[in-house]
């Protein structure tokens, strides 16, 4: 079992950058005493080297959803800025979100289509009528259908009819994916400051530990 987990530190600041990156340490821990698998899938790296704007995890094992589900959410890491030691904020939110899957791509075949030998009407075309030399296309998983009667062989109509289907088909699958890059962006605006559901923090240092 597996499911996605889109990390991501907003509009904020360099410290949510920051934030994200230490959240994600601290999952990938929660993970793997769990004996989960995490993967990172995809990233967008912070101003600051070694940082993350979002994150998008792939998390495999028993209770993957579970695990998943107990960081869905707002984080908040809590810490003073590594970067400003005059900034006197120690919260830094980052927001967690099960993103919407990837659009499967639509594989076209030829054996996925029905085609009608039809008759349709139009000036000029009388001659096509009578001989039913117009097609309909049927694209059964996508039910998208087409009507060809541009040329006066069948033969030539299906040819036609079959590379428009192909067209839509591919056109739909690239919108179904360009809705799903829209909605993962619209995470990062999706970001609640305040009443996380997990507030982390760094370990205390042991005594006698430096640096």
């Amino acid at each position: 079992m597996s499911t996605l987990l889109l990390l991501s530190a907003g509009r904020g600041p360099r410290e949510c950058a920051w934030a994200l990156t230490q959240l994600l340490h601290r999952l990938n821990a929660d993970g793997s005493r769990r004996g989960l698998t995490i993967r990172q899938v995809q990233a967008v790296p912070g101003d600051r080297a070694g940082t993350y704007r979002s994150v998008l995890i792939e998390i495999s094992g028993a209770d993957a959803e579970t695990f998943a589900g107990s960081w869905t959410g707002t984080l908040c890491w809590q810490a003073p800025s590594p970067y400003r030691t005059s900034v006197g904020r120690k919260n830094w939110y980052v927001t967690a979100q099960t993103p919407r899957l990837d659009a499967a791509q639509t594989t076209f075949s030829e054996a996925d289509v029905d085609i009608v030998a039809c008759r349709t009407g139009g000036p000029g075309g009388q001659h096509r009528n009578k001989a039913s030399t117009a097609v309909r296309a049927t694209h059964r998983p996508s039910g998208i259908v087409v009507v060809v009667d541009e040329e006066r062989q069948f033969s030539l109509n299906r040819r036609i009819a079959l590379q428009l289907l192909r067209q839509r088909v591919e056109q739909g699958d690239e919108t179904a994916r360009r809705a799903v890059t829209t909605a993962r962006w619209r995470i990062h605006d999706d970001l609640v400051r305040g009443d996380p559901v997990r507030v982390e923090r760094p370990e205390p240092q042991r005594p006698g530990h430096r640096g």
